[in-house]
Formats: structure tokens, sequence, C-alpha cells
């Protein structure tokens, strides 16, 4: 296996392969947004899933106080209307499903909970709310994915606070081994990085394909993310297995993000497999002026 380090990749090739991954997609295109068919297939367990997305909390009474829709109706991929309503943010109908007997911990098909979808979209009233009546945090979706680790990629700072508090596990990593501090450091959310590491998380936990946290901020540009995991105890030579189209040369650089590196003690002299030095892949005129300079001193 092939190492290369961050500074290496700050200015090497672009290639799609390298490009971030969403683990989850939105929930819109997998029936939540979308006018739901309830598996019963009644008007009124379909007013039901309409009401709880657009928080019409009289009509989602009515409904539910007609005795004639279940609570827990489900489309045809498992989605119930305490899903829809958590994703979207409406406490007061999350209320009233949770009262009227909603099982806050059914999963959809895809392993996604009312908890995970609330976290997804921030909605830190109703992740609370939702602990209050037994809400679990160890459910996870087909990609290993948990409420914590949807908090963490977007962002949520707010809710991963909540999560933790509730018992998240700070170590949740997805099936290809993403950790909460990866998926954050790939979003450039400084506040989440800063909680998650003031937590116990793992600055340096890599990916199983061995893609570090630092290496996607890197990547990534996210040069204040980069230096306060540098700060951190970050390796600054973190580095992956890497394939011969990274090796082409980059149209750009984040040049803070170099320099950090750098400044860190990043070696500029390190060759990639095909014997090249960073500052012969580099287009950027400023970049390459930081790697001479540094070259200079190594030399010296």
């Amino acid at each position: 296996m092939s190492f290369f380090p961050v500074l290496f990749l700050c200015w090497s090739s672009h290639h799609h392969s390298l490009l971030p991954r969403r683990y989850w997609t939105c929930p819109q295109s997998q029936g939540v947004n979308s006018r739901p068919g309830c598996r019963t297939k009644t008007p009124l367990a379909n007013a039901a899933f309409w009401a709880a997305r657009k928080g019409n909390l009289a009509l989602l009474q009515l409904l539910l106080n007609s005795g004639r829709v279940d609570v827990d109706c489900k489309d045809s991929l498992g989605t119930t209307a305490l899903m829809v309503a958590s994703y979207y943010g409406h406490i007061d109908c999350v209320r009233e499903l949770v009262l009227q007997g909603a099982d806050i911990n059914l999963q959809r098909e895809s392993g996604a909970t009312s908890l995970f979808f609330a976290a997804q979209q921030g909605h830190n009233d109703v992740v609370k709310f939702l602990f209050s009546f037994g809400a679990s945090t160890e459910f996870k979706n087909k990609d290993g994915g948990t409420a914590l680790l949807a908090a963490c990629q977007y962002g949520h700072a707010k809710v991963v606070e909540t999560l933790l508090k509730h018992g998240a596990n700070i170590h949740d990593q997805l099936y290809d081994g993403a950790s909460a501090i990866f998926l954050a450091a790939q979003g450039g959310y400084l506040d989440v990085i800063r909680l998650l590491l003031s937590s116990g998380a793992k600055v340096n936990q890599p990916r199983q394909d061995g893609t570090a946290p630092l290496w996607i901020a890197s990547q990534m540009g996210h040069s204040e993310v980069v230096r306060v995991m540098l700060l951190r105890g970050a390796e600054r030579d973190a580095a992956r297995d890497v394939i011969f189209s990274m090796l082409l040369p980059s149209h750009s650089g984040n040049v803070r993000t170099v320099a950090l590196l750098l400044e860190a003690g990043a070696d500029p002299c390190l060759r990639n497999k095909a014997n090249e030095l960073p500052a012969e892949l580099t287009k950027n005129e400023r970049i390459l002026r930081l790697l001479r300079a540094k070259e200079k001193q190594r030399k010296s």
C-alpha cells in the first residue's frame, strides 16, 4: 500500500474520485417530500401525511381523533407521519403524534428513524422532545449512519451537543469507516469539530481506504479546520492509498492550507509514487514559491 502526505494532495488531482461523498440521499427523493402512498392506501392516511408535512396541526388532530387513521401508518418505503413531521421540524405535529401513541423508534426501510431525520435537518427542539419520550441513538441506516453522524455531516452543532448529552457514541462510524469528525471536516464545520474534539473524538481516525480527516479538510480547502486539527495533534503527513488519477496536475490550490501544513512541518521534498515532487505538480505560483522556499530550508 502506498501512502502520500496531506500536503501532496492539496495541489494534486481534483479527479472525480476525490470529491466528497454525501452519505445519505435527501429524504425528498425517497418519498418523505413526495405525496405519500400509505400501505393501507386510504385517503385519510394520505391526508395525515400531508398534514404532518405541512405542519397542519388542526387537520392532523382531526384525522387522528377520528379513529380511522393508524398513527404508525407507513408509506411504501416505511416512512411514518412522525418521520415526516420530524424532518420538517413541525414540533407541534411531532408532539401530537407522540402523545397519540406513535412509535418513536420505528425505522424506515433505509434504517432511518424520526430522530435521524430531525438531527439531519438540525431541528434541535424536535430532537430534545424525541429524547424525552425515549428516542434511541443506536439505530443505524443501511450505510451505518446514525443521528450523530447525520448531524455532523450537515454541521448542526447544537444538535450534536444534544445527541452527545443523551448518550450518542462519539466513535460511531459509517460502514466505510467515516467518523463523525471526518464528516465534519469534510464540510468544514469548525464548531462541530471543536465540540467533537473536546468530547474525545480521535483526530486521526481514518476511513477504511486510509483517508484521514486532515486530508479531506485539506482537499476541500478548509484552512481553519486544518489549523485547529493540527493544533489538536493531527498527523501532518496523514495520508491515503493513492491511485494514479490523483497524480494529474491540479488547476488550483489552497495557499493558506499549504502554508499551514508547511509550518507544521510537512515535508515538501517527499516524492510520490511517480517520483514527482509537489512543486513539480502545482500550477499555482504562490504555492510554488512556498514549496521552493521550504525545500531550500530543508537542504540548508
